[in-house]
């Protein structure tokens, strides 16, 4: 690794730079799909380190050659030509690229779909070589919108929706769409996954292809009883229908969308709609079976309950399969996988820890295949030919993430990858190879092709293909160092796990420890301290050390990663454990002498808005400073599906929700508050922000405001992202530091 000059390590980071993205070392390949039998991979990269990707493949029967491009025609995808609803998917799915931005295979054809503004590319013949690929484009966009389209498995057919309404056509340039669905109005639509699925559920899809091809599942989502939210965009230049956005919320503890499950012939005909049972359960994961069934994982609203049920296409009657109750609540997954046994692999928390298991046909458990107290992250793929299940979890460490097996029959885990860190894989179809993304703290990510075959003459984990191992320049120009692992102890002796950024030049001895700023989100479902590239390019933490600011980021309890006891510590009351571990964290820091105790500040966004928020109320000795991003400032103003996990209803816990709430501390708030938020933010509506400055000047509490009105839940155009740079960073500065330390970030 070249060593950046002394002058690189202490110059200021300019605000565009931080900023800016990607971030430096960040834009690796992504969209990993291997199609055509398993003897192609395809993945979309900017070689040169942009967001604008390409398509890229990857021949397995001839990895001499290497990755080549494989070149599309058509107009790309870009942020000023998008749609509402594309513009809405890609901020749930927090997709920033552009250029191509989807490639989906046929599942049993040498058939790749590719989305582009002009319309629907169709790709065959990739087996073959770059030179044996045809091209047609499917449906020009002049014929309208397209949502969700989708390749079906024999590769002739794509669905989509338009309007709300499900169509099919012939997948070949001149086809003429069929409808298939005609309810779609206000309110009503079929075929696309409604907001708490696409953005709490990790459910983006709306439509699925039945195995032959011949039928569509698909969900109709009904949410004209819930009422519109309106949404003004008050930056725009104009007025009226076009300046504004309704959208249909489900507050915590009001209606969601009644989802049904339907079943239509692809030929054309009636819906035969499964009979889920309870409507105000969530439709969160759905399977094509082998044999001809579908099959549905339904949860129950409280959470605390997740049924398999299988249905017959043809009546709706469904008969179920495995019923999983967990306490305090359900987190989902998506380690589902039907074998050809009709035996399935699936996963359970209900020793406190999430691991995988078989079971039979019928829903019996056959064995446990994974214990201990460690966690599988997620199911990666299954070999049915060596009878091997692979898995990513944290069994070295919860700051890692490795590839592992385990017999299918039972037996020893071992681990695949080899080197310490980071890794997220894409496990082949056939189980015979894997892409391995590695990163760690100081190390940029490499992706490669590596065997999983134990018959691999080099043993499994032995590289095959390098797809990218680019050093971006930017890394040694900003001098960027990698942050220290520590493990700091809760008041009861927990272990957590922080880094921490100490600044650069180090102060002297005589100035005593430096001011302190801790970086936090704090929430569910969330980890940031891991041995992994992205904490080296927190760029507002290595800014700050510049500036002779160390910064501190801790997984406090309630996090992820540690298990459901470690994570359900918050249930039922939020924003106390938290607090409690952030302020033994600056506490420990303090008595390390890593930080003076009487200049502390905080920064987060989203749930680590809430907690800045938070610490700045409950803890007011400790915190005197706060950058709350977009916060939740109370729970009844965000969604069903998060929110009751969590708290359960505003009506069952009314106290949980008040003590909760931001509103319940602003009399304790001392010291200075910064409040950023988009005006356009649809998931943290900008009311959080309003209802919360109502009451700071009720309670004659001072506060600063920066407000974005163009802007989501997370701010995209780099003007704004670098502006919002300038004004935190001085901000914190200055108040940490004095004014004229802050004058050297500009």
């Amino acid at each position: 690794m070249a060593v950046p000059s002394p002058d690189r390590r202490s110059a200021p980071i300019p605000f565009e730079e931080i900023g800016r993205l990607p971030l430096p070392g960040t834009a690796e390949p992504v969209g990993f799909a291997f199609g055509a039998e398993d003897r192609v991979l395809v993945y979309r990269y900017s070689p040169e380190g942009g967001l604008d990707r390409r398509l890229f493949a990857l021949y397995l029967d001839h990895l001499a050659t290497g990755p080549a491009e494989v070149p599309v025609g058509g107009a790309p995808v870009d942020e000023g030509t998008l749609s509402l609803d594309e513009q809405l998917r890609r901020e749930r799915a927090r997709e920033v690229g552009v250029g191509i931005t989807s490639a989906t295979w046929a599942e049993r054809a040498d058939a790749l779909l590719v989305p582009l503004h002009d319309g629907l590319h169709v790709l065959r013949g990739l087996a073959g070589g770059p030179g044996a690929v045809s091209e047609e484009v499917v449906l020009g966009g002049e014929d309208g919108e397209i949502v969700a389209p989708s390749l079906s498995p024999n590769g002739e057919r794509i669905a989509f929706v338009r309007d709300g309404d499900l169509y099919v056509v012939d997948a070949r340039a001149g086809a003429t769409p069929t409808r298939l669905t005609r309810t779609a109005e206000d309110g009503l639509t079929n075929g696309v996954a409604e907001f708490v699925a696409q953005e709490e559920m990790d459910r983006s899809d709306g439509l699925w292809w039945s195995p032959d091809s011949a039928f569509l599942a698909y969900c109709e989502v009904d949410e004209r009883h819930i009422p519109v939210y309106r949404i003004v965009h008050q930056g725009s230049d104009e007025v009226g229908p076009g300046a504004q956005e309704d959208h249909r919320y489900p507050f915590a503890g009001k209606d969601n969308a009644k989802v049904r499950l339907g079943i239509v012939p692809v030929a054309g005909g009636e819906t035969v709609w499964m009979r889920t049972g309870d409507p105000d359960a969530y439709l969160a994961r759905v399977h094509w079976l082998r044999g001809g069934r579908i099959a549905a994982e339904i949860e129950s609203r409280d959470q605390t309950r997740l049924d398999l049920v299988s249905f017959d296409p043809g009546t709706g009657e469904g008969e179920l399969v495995h019923s999983e109750r967990c306490e305090p609540w359900i987190n989902l997954h998506r380690d589902f996988r039907e074998l050809a046994s009709g035996e399935f692999v699936w996963s359970s928390e209900r020793t406190g820890f999430r691991h995988l298991e078989l079971r039979s046909s019928g829903g019996s458990l056959v064995r446990v295949l994974t214990s201990g107290d460690w966690q599988v992250d997620a199911l990666e793929g299954v070999d049915e030919r060596d009878g091997v299940v692979y898995f990513t979890a944290t069994l070295d460490g919860a700051t890692e993430r490795h590839l592992y097996g385990v017999p299918l029959d039972g037996g020893d885990v071992r681990r695949v990858t080899r080197d310490a860190g980071t890794h997220r894989v894409k496990v082949s179809g056939d189980g015979r190879v894997f892409v391995d993304r590695h990163g760690a703290l100081g190390v940029p990510p490499t992706v490669r092709l590596r065997a999983l075959d134990a018959r691999d003459e080099d043993g499994p984990g032995s590289s095959l293909a390098v797809l990218h191992d680019r050093r971006d320049p930017r890394i040694d120009a900003l001098g960027l160092e990698a942050p220290e692992l520590l493990t700091i102890p809760a008041d009861d002796g927990t272990e957590l796990f922080g880094l921490y950024y100490r600044p650069s030049p180090a102060p002297e001895t005589s100035a005593g420890p430096p001011p302190l700023v801790v970086q936090v989100y704090g929430g569910p479902h969330a980890q940031l301290v891991v041995n992994d590239w992205g904490p080296t390019v927190y760029l507002r933490a290595q800014a700050l050390r510049r500036l002779g600011v160390a910064v501190l980021v801790v997984d406090n309890r309630g996090s992820a990663r540690r298990g459901l006891g470690f994570e359900a510590l918050l249930h039922l009351r939020m924003g106390e454990i938290e607090v409690r571990d952030q302020v033994a964290a600056v506490r420990w820091a303090a008595a390390a002498g890593l930080a003076d105790p009487a200049r502390v500040g905080v920064y987060g966004w989203s749930y680590g808005g809430y907690m800045a928020l938070r610490c700045l109320g409950r803890a007011p000795d400790v915190f005197g400073v706060a950058v709350a991003g977009a916060p939740v400032t109370h729970q009844d103003g965000y969604d069903t599906h998060y929110t009751e996990r969590y708290l359960g209803t505003p009506q069952a816990n009314p106290e949980g929700y008040r003590s909760s709430s931001v509103f319940s501390c602003v009399e304790t708030m001392r010291g200075d508050l910064l409040l950023v938020h988009g005006l356009i933010d649809e998931n943290v509506h900008f009311r959080h922000t309003a209802r919360l400055v109502n009451r700071l000047i009720a309670a004659k509490k001072p506060y600063q405001l920066l407000c974005f009105p163009s802007e989501r839940h997370l701010p995209r155009r780099p003007e704004d992202r670098a502006y919002l740079e300038e004004h935190v960073v001085g901000f914190l500065v200055s108040r940490l530091t004095g004014p004229a330390n802050a004058s050297r970030a500009t």
